[in-house]
Order: C-alpha cells, then structure tokens, then sequence
C-alpha cells in the first residue's frame, strides 16, 4: 500500500536539491503533488518525471516571499484536486555575508523566503487542512539552526526561528494537525555548493564537511525526502513539535 494514496501534498521549493527529491518520492508513495518554484522549466521538468512513472504532479510558478502567493498555491491545489492534506515548505536561500557586508535587501530577502514564507503558507494552507480534518506540515530547516557559519547571519537566523515557530504552530493546532521541522546537514544539492563559497576553497570546504560525518559521505536530496516521508505519514503519528537533525552525524563530531 502507498504510504500517501490520493493525498494533496504542496511542496515549495520542488524544482531542484531536496525540494524536488521530495515531491518525487511523495508522488512515487500515491500522493497528488503540487511543486512549487520560480523557475518555470525546471518546474516542468519535475512534473514530467513524474508523470512519466505514473504519478500525478503539477506545477505552478510561485513567489513564496508574497502572502497572496502562497494563498493562490493553495487554491489551486483545491481547485486540482479537492482539498489539501499536508504542506511540505522547501524553498530557502542562503543571504552570504555577514553582519557589516551583507546587503540589507538580502537580509530582507533571506528572512521573507526562509521564515516569513513558512508562516505565509501555513496561514493559508491550515484552515484547509482543517477542512480535511486535519494534516500534516513538513518544514526543511538547518543544522544552522543551532550551528553557526562563516558569513550566514541571516541563513542561521532564519533557521534558527524555525525550531520555535514549529514548536509554537503545534501548540495552537495539535492534535488535528502536526507539524515537523528537518534540520538537515550538508546535502549534496546546488544550494550547498553555493554556501562553499563563503570559503576561500569552495571545493575543499564541500570534500572536508563529507569526511566530517561519521557517516563520511554528503546527504543526497533522497536522504531528506525519506525523512519528509516519515514526518507527512502516520509512521510519525506521535511526534509533533520536533525539530529533527538529519546529519550523517556531523552535529556529533563538531
């Protein structure tokens, strides 16, 4: 049996890296997938991969910084396919510089796409839920959130507030309505070849943080979508409110 038959599952940030590993899983295990992104032929690339081993996925192009945005995700997921049952928040972007250096517009961006794009979605997706009797929230966060890194003040910020936002959303909407949040570690995805290069040898940094699990690989977008998996069915039925650290073990060894 699949794990997500006949679910309605929006996911932000599908086009590339976790974002999209998960709406290709999700959609593998039954699930009807709304992907979101801003680019529109990589958008269309995931929805044809999926359509093409059986599943059902559309796309459409979102601006997740833009609460009218996320209010138009969600009735269009209603409009295709009846309601929603579970929301899965992706998109991030990494703001590098610090503290004296960084553009304000890019800390201004980094938090509206990171943290305020989370509570966009949710204000508008969770009364749908609602309507389903309740679902379940994924959000994909960072060990940032309780690791710093050179030259991210506003990627670990924004990380950071997660763990208590999710805390807080399970508060006010438990038990019709769980919500999760993944801190995954270093990911072999575009974005963490972007954040290597806050560091003077980008393709050192990447082979070094990879020896420094215990696990001595990256993560692969597959690894997180497995997680999201976990936390969007009721093999997590009992857990809510958690921040859940997605490694290799790197949070062990320093």
């Amino acid at each position: 049996m699949k794990k997500l038959k006949d679910k309605v599952v929006i996911v932000t940030g599908g086009t590339s890296g976790m974002g999209r590993g998960i709406a290709e899983l999700f959609a593998e295990q039954g699930a009807k997938v709304l992907v979101s992104g801003r680019d529109e032929k990589r958008g269309g690339g995931v929805v044809c991969g999926i359509k093409s081993k059986g599943g059902k996925a559309a796309f459409m192009k979102s601006d997740v910084t833009r609460p009218e945005s996320n209010k138009e995700l969600v009735d269009k997921a209603v409009l295709l396919y009846g309601g929603v049952d579970s929301l899965v928040m992706s998109a991030g972007i990494l703001g590098i510089g610090n503290v004296t250096k960084v553009p304000l517009e890019v800390w201004d961006e980094t938090l509206a796409t990171n943290l305020s794009a989370v509570f966009y979605l949710c204000r508008a997706g969770i009364p749908r839920l609602e309507e389903r009797g309740g679902g379940t929230i994924v959000v994909i966060g960072s060990i940032a959130a309780y690791k710093g890194f050179p030259n991210h003040p506003a990627y670990c910020a924004t990380k950071g507030a997660l763990v208590s936002f999710v805390k807080q959303v399970a508060i006010d909407y438990s038990p019709r309505i769980r919500i999760n949040l993944l801190c995954p570690g270093p990911v072999d995805t575009p974005l963490l070849w972007d954040s290597a290069k806050a560091f003077p040898n980008p393709a050192s940094a990447v082979s070094d943080v990879a020896r420094n699990t215990l696990l001595k690989r990256l993560g692969m977008p597959e690894d997180v979508a497995a997680a999201a998996l976990f936390m969007a069915t009721d093999d997590s039925k009992w857990i809510t409110g958690t921040a859940m650290t997605i490694d290799g073990g790197i949070m062990c060894s320093g």
